[in-house]
């Protein structure tokens, strides 16, 4: 396949695919199956490493397939199945099932608990949150990521022995325990802000940890779950190396107003927002373009945007994607000026 004309960071070029990798990126390239992409913006797919449903479906409900061929539609071409805080038998029959070859790549599974912390469960099931037990976990197969509340028993030790990375979230840790967990291996926050203790001047908590170690952060920019403030001020403090956007969307993502289940709780979308029956946000509800969208919206540059929902979550979870460079997997988003998709390819085919 060659896309012609295509615009990058730094010009106007074409993009010779062979295999479904980028092989070569220049001037006049000639082949087969040509696409011109008549100046418009080429960009990475984009790699969602937080979401739980779409479109109707759930991760739970073991529709993978539909969820990957919805999500590529939308732009996301590679993405972690997350699991809500659930029994330890459903999370292994979740986990142990077959991964679809169509749409978006499933990279393998991130679980959000069970072993968190009750006091900042948010949308999550308490009766499902268990102690850390690293024997319980080696059921669960496929997983590349987890989140764990390291103040609770067991947690530490856990992390030491994840062979996964380890993500802290769902959290009322200090400071000093978040240093110890990071010191024993764990490497990003979830959902920064959600569901953790606040950044103080005497109690920086898990967010001033993760900064003084300079590891990875999540964060849901769609202007709902963190202000556009506090969206920027982590971005200066991470900068767009380690900054991921994530979209963390729940089943009503992307469908009309009203009363759905999400993990065995009832959530209620109402004006394109999902929450409890409290008020309580229980998770996003558009996918990871609009969140790139807004932070362009918020003042981040275009690519640096692009850059913290493609290559930076690719890095953090080391995966040849993320980059239109040669020699990197060929997923890829042909977008209109307005920044909607024109064109996905993923492995170098049209989807």
């Amino acid at each position: 396949m060659i896309i012609k004309n295509a615009r990058l960071k730094n010009g106007i070029f074409d993009i010779s695919i062979v295999d479904g990798v980028i092989d070569r990126i220049g001037s006049d390239l000639s082949g087969e199956d040509v696409i011109d992409a008549k100046g418009k913006c080429v960009i990475p797919g984009l790699i969602d490493v937080h979401l739980h449903g779409f479109g109707g479906n759930d991760v739970s409900d073991g529709k993978l397939k539909e969820m990957s061929i919805a999500l590529a539609k939308a732009g996301t071409t590679c993405w972690l199945p997350t699991t809500m805080t659930d029994s330890a038998e459903n999370l292994e029959r979740i986990t142990n099932s077959e991964l679809p070859t169509e749409g978006a790549v499933i990279a393998g599974f991130h679980l959000e608990g069970p072993f968190i912390s009750p006091k900042k469960k948010g949308a999550q099931n308490e009766a499902f949150i268990q102690k850390a037990d690293i024997n319980v976990f080696r059921r669960f197969k496929n997983v590349k990521k987890i989140t764990v509340a390291p103040e609770e028993d067991g947690c530490i030790e856990f992390i030491k022995q994840a062979d996964v990375q380890v993500s802290l979230g769902h959290t009322d840790c200090t400071y000093e325990q978040a240093m110890e967990a990071i010191e024993a291996g764990a490497n990003s926050l979830t959902h920064t802000f959600n569901t953790m203790p606040p950044m103080l001047h005497r109690a920086p908590g898990p967010i001033g940890a993760a900064a003084e170690k300079g590891i990875y952060a999540e964060v849901i920019c769609d202007g709902n779950h963190v202000h556009k403030a506090a969206v920027l001020a982590l971005y200066k403090m991470f900068g767009s190396d380690r900054l991921i956007l994530i979209s963390d969307t729940i089943r009503p993502a992307g469908c009309p107003d009203g009363k759905y289940d999400s993990g065995g709780l009832e959530v209620y979308m109402k004006d394109g927002v999902a929450t409890l029956e409290g008020g309580v946000l229980a998770g996003g509800s558009q996918p990871l373009l609009f969140g790139v969208k807004k932070a362009v919206e918020f003042g981040i540059d275009f690519y640096e945007a692009v850059k913290m929902a493609t290559e930076t979550p690719a890095t953090s979870l080391g995966l040849n994607k993320g980059r239109v460079e040669e020699g990197f997997d060929a997923d890829l988003l042909i977008l209109n000026p307005d920044l909607s998709i024109d064109t996905v390819i993923i492995g170098g085919k049209v989807i």
